[in-house]
């Protein structure tokens, strides 16, 4: 796999069962790289261990005055120099190419994740932590994924130069080629601690930047209570845990290095006081001296890729675990072979009970907003697969023991149906083509407004027309007076990030336009009006209402203004459908209804001053809906 390659067109199946494995699965998606990387490593180590040899010759042809000697070891030490250059070079080249490729498929996994588990990431995994595995983990795993074939040709560097030393010269070689293995070993007993340390370095920094972001995520609701100091606060003591943490960490590395100097270094001394001593009695050459001690000090060299493979890997196996948390996700039940067919028909979720018939506007009225956005992922298939029969509402009681709980344990939620067919039997393109969920926060990606609108869809909805159901005309007008074109065309302005520079109102009716423009079968919006005001909304609810005619569309909220509009609403409480019909009949014969959309007490009983207000809801409501519905007939 070459970097020009990039991306994948399949990053694979990884191994999630723990970090190392799933390392182990990245060396193995690699290994004609690493082969490569390995060959370029073992070229350039062996030329670099080879050197002591034209050196040893070249003194040794001084000593003994002969310049055809020195003509063979200058030729000999030059060739080696170009088998140096060349092997440096490549093994730069192809470890480079092994950690960018190694971290690419990292990130397209990461990515394949998030599109597959939708908005119940950020609810399974923290969102920071999702950025710390996505940025910093995936450089770690990365680095040693690349580094392991670079230590692979070192170790087999060493033990090619100890046997050659101990057929070269016995004397001086064996004592190198015991020394060797102890000195690669000895810094094995510091490992454990380090590792340690580096592990709480990587989760307090992990913590940090979930702090950090956070923050930035809800840094103007913050400056608008006035608690920006406070989280500036936490942030500093978790910065300095990390400084600490990191200190901590440098220091026994630190001590590791130390040995790996230390250790060669008295190596190399007794060494030269053994070497010395065999010269001086005549049982080796100078040149054979010089040979040996040069050799030990280039070995110097490949056993500090001891220390860096143990240093990556003690880096690596957290991110790589962080990484695994992430990817060992999973959505629901694995999809059948039922081809690429998007189903039509009434949504209905056999757990609460909740019907939305084909080709209505369905609204739904939840107590708890919790449990509407819950319902909400539900119905678009984006439920947690260890939902269970236990999380919400009232189970099935048969089969269970006299204490009311079934002998077998929870039992999963039934999946949500879509014409009769199961949402999570669906690929998982047909199960998202059949049922889009806008929550209730929904992200605007940074772009041009024509980029926002232009998303995947059936292509029977023109963006101008899901701008003007959304109610979008102040937003284009603010656009184009930011827009930098002459001609103030608001759909080339950019928009931020996460739509900044908008207020709340206009990123929700600009979210809203993006999801009418798709077209699904069934559209299902939680809270799609929430931070607009009352006249806006009956009229965003009508132009949504008219626009969707004729497809299935699910709306959680409380406003009268929405609900007046729905051609049914449902009741939901406790996990399950209580009531169904009009906005009117549920508010006339519903208590629990009348206390949700009114502001009632929790009995049900409304002050006299609120009574008389609700009489007068009712006549407000159907005229504001009235005018707004006429309004948007007269535009189209």
């Amino acid at each position: 796999m070459q970097i020009r390659d990039l991306p994948y067109s399949d990053p694979g199946d990884p191994d999630v069962r723990s970090g190392p494995r799933f390392l182990l699965w990245l060396g193995r998606g690699q290994l004609t790289g690493q082969l490569k990387s390995l060959s370029w490593g073992l070229m350039h180590q062996c030329a670099i261990a080879g050197l002591p040899l034209g050196v040893g010759l070249a003194v040794q042809a001084v000593v003994e005055r002969s310049g055809r000697s020195l003509a063979i070891a200058g030729v000999l030490i030059a060739a080696l120099g170009v088998l140096i250059a060349v092997g440096d070079t490549m093994l730069h080249r192809t470890a480079v190419t092994n950690w960018i490729t190694a971290a690419a498929r990292v990130q397209q996994l990461l990515a394949r994740k998030t599109a597959e588990l939708g908005s119940a990431l950020t609810r399974r995994v923290a969102a920071g932590e999702v950025v710390a595995v996505s940025t910093g983990d995936v450089e770690k795993i990365g680095w040693f994924v690349e580094a392991l074939s670079r230590f692979a040709a070192a170790a087999v560097a060493l033990v090619l130069i100890c046997v050659g030393l101990v057929l070269y010269l016995p004397s001086l070689g064996l004592l190198v080629a015991l020394a060797v293995p102890a000195l690669a070993l000895a810094v094995l007993p510091l490992l454990p601690r380090a590792t340690r340390r580096a592990d709480v370095q990587r989760e307090k920094a992990g913590h940090a930047t979930e702090l950090a972001s956070d923050t930035v995520a809800g840094l103007r609701v913050l400056r608008g209570i006035g608690g920006e100091e406070l989280f500036l606060g936490r942030y500093r003591r978790a910065s300095q845990e990390v400084r600490e943490a990191a200190v901590r960490s440098a220091r026994m590395w630190a001590l590791i290095s130390a040995v790996q100097v230390l250790l060669p270094g008295l190596l190399l001394i007794a060494l030269v006081r053994y070497g010395a001593a065999l010269v001086q009695d005549g049982r080796i050459e100078v040149g054979q001296l010089v040979t040996v001690y040069s050799a030990a000090t280039l070995m110097l060299l490949p056993l500090r890729h001891f220390e860096e493979i143990a240093m990556a890997y003690s880096f690596s196996r957290p991110s790589a675990q962080r990484a695994v948390r992430v990817l060992a996700l999973k959505r629901g039940t694995q999809p059948s072979t039922l081809g690429a067919m998007v189903p039509e028909g009434d949504l209905y979720d056999p757990a609460t009970g909740l019907l939305a018939p084909r080709g209505l506007f369905t609204a739904v009225v939840c107590g708890d907003p919790d449990e509407a956005g819950r319902l909400a992922d539900r119905l678009g298939g984006h439920a947690e697969p260890d939902s269970t029969q236990a999380d919400g509402g009232e189970a099935d009681t048969a089969g269970a023991d006299d204490t009311g709980q079934d002998p077998a344990g929870p039992r999963p939620l039934p999946s949500v149906l879509l014409g009769g067919v199961a949402l999570d039997e669906l690929p998982l393109d047909s199960a998202r083509t059949a049922v889009l969920v806008q929550d209730k926060d929904p992200v605007l990606l940074s772009g041009t407004l024509r980029e926002l609108l232009d998303v995947p869809s059936a292509g029977t909805v023109t963006a101008a027309d899901a701008l003007a159901a959304a109610q979008c005309a102040d937003v284009l007008d603010a656009l184009a007076q930011a827009s930098v074109d002459a001609d103030g065309d608001p759909m080339n302005t950019r928009i931020t990030e996460r739509g900044r520079s908008l207020s709340g109102g206009q990123r929700q009716r600009l979210a809203l336009a993006r999801s009418l423009v798709t077209d699904p079968e069934a559209l299902v919006l939680d809270e799609p009006t929430s931070a607009v005001d009352s006249h806006t909304e009956a009229r965003v609810a009508a132009g949504v209402k008219r626009l969707r005619r004729g497809r299935t569309t699910v709306a959680f909220s409380s406003s009268p203004l929405l609900l007046d509009l729905a051609d049914r609403v449902a009741l939901v409480r406790g996990g399950r459908v209580v009531a169904a019909g009009t906005h009117r009949d549920l508010l006339r014969d519903e208590p629990y209804y009348r206390a949700v959309v009114t502001r009632e007490s929790d009995d049900g009983t409304a002050a006299p001053a609120a009574q008389d207000a609700q009489d007068r809801l009712a006549s407000i409501d159907a005229s504001r809906t009235a005018e707004a519905i006429e309004d948007i007939e007269e535009r189209a």
